[in-house]
């Protein structure tokens, strides 16, 4: 049996400061560099999501159109765009502890890590395969969001999966409160 941690999402964007930041970003950074720290050892494969947006275009709609407010249900302020400050990791993180980075959202709308790619193409799951990974643990950001759809993925896929409640942040305690039921629906352990 072979574990992995994805972390999801922690970037510049999401968390104080950014462009569509949720409070409690950086610490959520803080604490999974800390995790990795005491945990690291557990893990065969550290893999971390980014939403990576073009800048030159709506994003099939996932941005609000220019001169319009976001809603924040289906469209959003631009955010993540690739290659920007937004986009990178937050300083907390340790980033040099991720093997595998993994890239999603180029042109669209995109919440699941697993509909992601990495620089050479591949999804995350080829890639968790390949590394004889049989349970995830997920954190990161945001709850109701993208770790909700991640963890979702990764239990239809046949993984076990943990999320790592203290570890991961929402937009709004009652959509996190709500996500957490679901994923736990969905078949993930919330721990």
């Amino acid at each position: 049996m072979s574990k992995a941690l994805l972390i999801v999402d922690v970037q510049n964007d999401f968390c104080e400061g950014g462009s569509l930041a949720c409070d409690g970003g950086a610490a959520v950074a803080t604490a999974i560099t800390n995790h990795l720290a005491v945990h690291g050892s557990d893990y065969s494969l550290v893999v971390a999501s980014r939403d990576w947006h073009d800048g030159d275009s709506d994003n099939g709609g996932h941005f609000a159109s220019h001169g319009t407010s976001p809603d924040f249900v289906n469209n959003w302020p631009v955010h993540c765009v690739g290659g920007s400050v937004g986009a990178g990791y937050h300083k907390n993180l340790n980033s040099e502890a991720i093997d595998v980075h993994v890239y999603k959202g180029m042109g669209e709308p995109s919440y699941s890590a697993f509909e992601g790619v990495t620089e050479d193409g591949k999804g995350i799951l080829e890639v968790l395969r390949e590394h004889g990974v049989t349970v995830l643990d997920v954190a990161g950001i945001a709850t109701d969001y993208c770790v909700k759809a991640s963890a979702i993925d990764a239990a239809k896929s046949g993984l076990d999966v943990n999320v790592l409640q203290d570890l991961c942040v929402g937009v709004a305690s009652a959509s996190s409160e709500a996500a957490l039921e679901t994923m736990a629906n969905s078949g993930c352990k919330i721990i």
